[in-house]
């Protein structure tokens, strides 16, 4: 057989060259956001469990393939799905911490934000981090939710205590216990907007939450 300089016979170097090109990849045939989008929705709507591989490549208009080529495997997939949820639609309460003067304008922002985005008709009600990983039998991915709610309440107990830093909170305000309050409310709103719940309703619900404030120095 004919050796081409020492690196292998000519079928060696074809099988090499197949090898790379697969490797790099033909030119993806559908837009990666778009799809990213619909995976989005669909997680949201039906939760991990629920939504098999078979799902996603028929709501992303991809095949099974191209879906591994461009996001790995589903749990891969799950996790890009949850970093652009928080950043797409999730990012409310992050924004309302940071740009309120104060802790209670910012947990009032919060929660009437929360109902606006929650009963939007264009999108699946509810909260996907709060009910995506409802009755999962993979752990990693229901702690990985557990996770960035626990880390959502610690972020409103912060902003807590530069209030009370700051003098618009009693220097007694129990910042833990009213910062799980904020999170019951906020997981309750998400639950209720998916049972049916207004945007009218869920800012009244949001409203008598916010009663339980101590009052200003």
């Amino acid at each position: 057989m004919v050796r081409s300089e020492g690196t292998g016979t000519d079928t060696e170097i074809e099988a090499k060259t197949r090898a790379v090109t697969r490797q790099r990849g033909r030119p993806r045939s559908f837009d990666r956001e778009t799809a990213l989008e619909k995976a989005i929705l669909a997680f949201w709507e039906h939760g991990y469990e629920a939504t098999s591989v078979s799902d996603l490549t028929r709501v992303m208009g991809i095949g099974a393939p191209s879906l591994y080529a461009a996001f790995g495997d589903k749990r891969s997939l799950f996790e890009e799905v949850v970093r652009e949820y928080g950043a797409r639609y999730g990012s409310f309460g992050e924004r309302a911490l940071a740009e309120e003067p104060t802790a209670r304008g910012a947990v009032e922002r919060m929660l009437r934000e929360a109902a606006a985005e929650y009963t939007d008709p264009g999108r699946p009600h509810g909260c996907l981090v709060i009910h995506a990983a409802t009755n999962c039998t993979t752990p990693d991915v229901e702690e990985s939710l557990r996770a960035r709610r626990n880390a959502n309440i610690a972020a409103i107990q912060s902003r807590m205590g530069a209030g009370i830093a700051a003098g618009e909170l009693p220097a007694g305000t129990d910042t833990a216990a009213l910062a799980r309050h904020t999170g019951a409310i906020i997981q309750g709103m998400s639950q209720q907007a998916r049972d049916g719940a207004t945007k009218q309703e869920l800012e009244a619900l949001a409203a008598l939450a916010m009663t339980v404030w101590p009052p200003m120095p």
